[in-house]
């Protein structure tokens, strides 16, 4: 999968988790630029990713998944995307 395809993707599954329209993410989103993207929020995209990308992420992974970038880095490198 493409940098872009899966940047999309998993802009997409936010845009679902927080409610909020796509186009609202930016390529340099981080945690806690959106109301909804709280210590809360964080275990949902989590979960979320977990179940759209097939992947386990672990206890330690969890906090270190705080930007879109580190999470597309994550997920290319663990992901079934």
């Amino acid at each position: 999968m493409s940098d872009s395809t899966l940047l999309s993707k998993v802009k997409t599954v936010l845009a679902d988790v927080f409610q909020v329209p796509e186009e609202d993410l930016s390529d340099d989103l981080v945690f806690g630029d959106l109301p909804q993207w709280d210590s809360m929020g964080h275990m949902d995209v989590m979960l979320s990713l977990e179940q759209n990308f097939g992947v386990e992420i672990n206890a330690e992974t969890i906090g270190s998944l705080t930007s879109l970038a580190t999470i597309c880095a994550y997920l290319e490198q663990n992901g079934n995307a």
